[in-house]
């Protein structure tokens, strides 16, 4: 396999020509799909650097931006996977799908391995992962993912009419008030969630939690926000919103099977990008980095550990350690994108060793 492009120049990735930067912007507003934006697409697309006769994995199709965007950028095959059956609904209009370089797949990005197995793919070239809730998904009320407008308090990925998981109704509506606590605190990091617990349990008994707003207004009737020095304020039930749909998905532990996963399937010299949005989706992404590329500590450099794991050739290594931000025009274009952080990593020839990271 053709070796990866030098692609970053710290603090971020830049392009060698002006004509790349046009053509990844262009992607960048062809991509747009019913109004969705894809976040920090030409450094992704610089970070992945397809090429002809590649394959990739878009492990968060959603709308099919990055999918589509790699696709045009080389000859190669683009393999997008989602939970969601909206997204595969959609995606059959796709060109790209149409053609053939696109094919999506049903199931979670955690579960990559398996799926790609099913179509006999055994090592790819390039992953990204987009993480969190797709604008598609919070744009439908009926999601119930927003708390702006009115909708069945759902909050599934995998749809209204999943199997695989209760909504976050039944969550705010069976469990004790210290479960709901521990939730929002683990998952939001609410710092007044025994607050919200409590009032949760307290009105549950007249009145079961059905709607998003429903569970907001409580929230609000809690929680008051301060303005921000911009004079913007933070709606107080976004962090308890975000709590009980990382819950209710999963989405720490399919983001830690994903890593895994990515760690086996790409092939000496294959690329990882990983866009998040709130701390604890990239403390997970940055320390299992930091880990598989040689940077867990060793002890002091005059008493050294020398294990047997740090005498073996590390998975990963990080073209940069910091994580990249998003342009000044990109946050401008679409404030969802202030929040975003991307990290990317090249696997090396290690073999991957189950549980023992470099």
């Amino acid at each position: 396999m053709t070796s990866p492009r030098s692609l970053f120049a710290i603090p971020r990735p830049v392009f060698s020509s002006h004509d790349q930067t046009s053509e990844s912007s262009d992607s960048n507003l062809n991509a747009q799909q019913d109004g969705h934006y894809s976040v920090m697409l030409p450094e992704i697309i610089a970070a992945l650097a397809p090429q002809d006769n590649e394959i990739f994995v878009d492990g968060t199709f959603g709308a099919g931006g990055y999918s589509r965007a790699i696709a045009r950028q080389a000859d190669c095959k683009v393999f997008g996977i989602d939970r969601d059956p909206t997204a595969h609904e959609s995606a059959k209009k796709l060109p790209e799908v149409i053609s053939g370089k696109i094919s999506t797949l049903s199931g979670c990005f955690g579960d990559m391995q398996a799926l790609l197995k099913q179509v006999d793919i055994d090592k790819v070239n390039g992953i990204t992962l987009d993480l969190g809730v797709s604008s598609m998904q919070l744009d439908q009320a009926e999601r119930g993912f927003s708390f702006q407008e009115d909708g069945p308090l759902d909050m599934r990925m995998d749809g209204p009419n999943s199997d695989q998981r209760p909504p976050a109704s039944h969550i705010v509506n069976t469990y004790s008030e210290k479960e709901i606590a521990d939730i929002l605190y683990k998952y939001g990091e609410e710092k007044k969630s025994r607050l919200i617990a409590r009032a949760i349990v307290t009105d549950r008994v007249e009145k079961p939690f059905e709607t998003t707003l429903q569970l907001a207004e409580l929230i609000r009737r809690i929680i008051r926000q301060k303005p921000r020095k911009d004079g913007k304020t933070i709606h107080p039930a976004t962090r308890s919103f975000q709590a009980l749909r990382i819950f209710v998905n999963d989405e720490l532990g399919e983001l830690e099977r994903g890593l895994e996963a990515a760690e086996q399937l790409l092939a000496p010299g294959g690329r990882l990008a990983i866009v998040s949005f709130h701390s604890l989706e990239d403390r997970i992404v940055k320390n299992f980095l930091r880990e598989r590329s040689g940077g867990t500590p060793q002890g002091s450099r005059h008493s050294p550990t020398v294990e047997p794991a740090a005498l073996r050739k590390a998975p990963f290594s990080l073209p940069t350690k910091k994580a990249i931000a998003p342009s000044e025009k990109e946050c401008n274009e679409n404030p969802r994108s202030r929040s975003a952080k991307l990290r990317v990593a090249i696997r090396t020839d290690a073999p991957y060793t189950k549980g023992e990271a470099a």
